[in-house]
């Protein structure tokens, strides 16, 4: 696993084998995003938008929308709104600005409740409005107010003279009065033109305040994230997490499960295997305590990446391998009395064959069953053991757990004799006839046959 890409049929073992888990997870982290919404309270915004009249290039745009949400305009507004606790720094934090088609800024403002929210939008485009005025107002020139006034003034006396000087001129008797009045009266009517650009270019300049297009509405609902949100995504983030740990998990997965190396880090040879049947619960180790109670709850006892079990013959099939690796074992150890068969007792699927090779060797040798705890194993000292026969299940120990339960051994003062891998299959139903013909032999005679390491 740790070698491969992980690929979807791998997530799919995640969910079966950790249903559970991932159950309770997702529930924990919807917990999780409902105390966060308790913690940080749902919020409301609006907007209020402000409309620029004229002609505007976008830099001046973009500058009049930073000016809305500026320290002076924030500032002006939290005195005007009066909010206990609230002053303009914070509201800079619940403000936005941004300039969007028709020359028009959305002012929207994030508030702790509907009412609050429509409140301060419309008072910080107010502010924003009355502030952008008093700029115009303080970096106008005060003679270029009256300087239209006076030109208006100045053209009107001009025109009153030049029609003084075209009626004083001898109308039409020379060719240089029918000039001279022509040109009067062309500068009259340029004069005229004049004054009228001029009140329309007052006119434009008045209409160019920024103008607020309306109250603003007030919010239907929360801005997100909203309680629901969050607790979906508390879920959600859980449940990914989760997966995400037993995928690296797997990667990192250091466990032997070829039968040499189990061999090589025990220091001894392999005897063969012995098969146990999947359907009793072969993966969930024996043992009592609110910590399996808990791990059984959750489906932590049984590995989820394990294949699923092969198919093998009924339940007599599998007593002639038991009887087989008893046979093997009186070879091994010719006259011995007393094997100890070491166990993690975390391994139910070895603890199952270890209990069964004990039945079936009849105390020729007898098979005393030892479980040891993997990560701080203690072997019973050796008094009139011939040695110790390891029995696990292939991936679920590392080599340095192995190792130890070795140097254990041979503290103890045993020898590792012999490994004895088991494995959990899918019986077939018992048949209807007697036992085989090969089941009623001696035991000692069924060593010919027997089954190798790889199974």
């Amino acid at each position: 696993m740790s070698d491969d890409a992980i690929r979807l049929v791998t997530v799919g073992r995640v969910l079966r084998g950790r249903g559970r888990l991932l159950t309770v997870l997702a529930v924990l982290g919807a917990l999780a995003g409902l105390g966060a919404s308790l913690v940080f309270p749902p919020r409301y915004t609006t907007s209020a938008s402000v409309l620029l009249p004229g002609a505007w290039e976008e830099r001046v745009l973009l500058t009049q929308a930073e000016i809305a949400t500026s320290t002076v305009v924030t500032d002006r507004t939290a005195a005007a709104l009066g909010w206990d606790g609230v002053d303009g720094e914070e509201l800079r934090e619940r403000v936005r600005a941004e300039v969007t088609d028709g020359n028009i800024i959305r002012i929207s403002g994030t508030a702790e409740s509907p009412g609050r929210a429509q409140r301060l939008s419309d008072e910080l485009a107010r502010q924003f409005v009355t502030f952008s005025a008093r700029i115009v107002d303080d970096t106008a020139d005060p003679t270029a107010a009256a300087g239209p006034d006076q030109l208006r003034q100045m053209v009107l006396a001009a025109s009153r003279r030049i029609t003084e000087l075209a009626d004083s001129a001898d109308p039409g008797r020379t060719v240089e009065s029918v000039q001279t009045r022509t040109e009067l009266a062309k500068l009259r009517t340029e004069l005229q033109q004049a004054v009228e650009k001029l009140d329309r270019t007052g006119s434009d300049a008045a209409g160019s305040r920024l103008v607020v297009m309306g109250p603003a509405a007030e919010p239907s609902g929360e801005a997100p994230p909203t309680r629901v949100q969050l607790i979906a995504a508390g879920a959600v983030l859980f449940f990914l997490l989760t997966v995400v740990g037993h995928l690296t998990a797997a990667r990192v997965n250091r466990r032997l499960r070829a039968e040499p190396e189990i061999a090589a880090a025990l220091g001894s040879g392999l005897l063969g295997g012995v098969d146990v049947p999947a359907d009793k619960g072969a993966h969930r180790p024996e043992g009592g305590g609110a910590r399996h109670r808990i791990r059984r709850l959750l489906g932590l006892d049984t590995p989820w990446n394990t294949p699923a079990p092969p198919a093998a013959g009924d339940e007599a099939s599998l007593g002639i391998r038991y009887r087989r690796m008893c046979g093997r074992i009186r070879g091994l150890v010719p006259g011995a009395r007393r094997l100890l068969l070491v166990v993690p007792d975390d391994d139910g699927i070895a603890l199952r064959a270890a209990r069964r090779l004990a039945e079936e060797a009849g105390g020729a040798p007898l098979l005393r069953v030892t479980e040891v705890s993997a990560e701080a194993p203690l072997v019973p000292d050796r008094e009139d053991a011939a040695g110790v026969l390891v029995v696990l299940s292939a991936g679920s120990r590392t080599a340095a757990e192995l190792a130890g339960v070795a140097e254990a051994c041979a503290d103890a003062g045993h020898d590792v004799v012999g490994v004895v891998l088991a494995g959990a299959v899918r019986t077939r139903p018992a048949r209807s006839a007697g036992p085989p013909r090969e089941a009623a032999a001696p035991a000692l005679a069924l060593d010919d046959g027997a089954r190798g390491g790889t199974r």
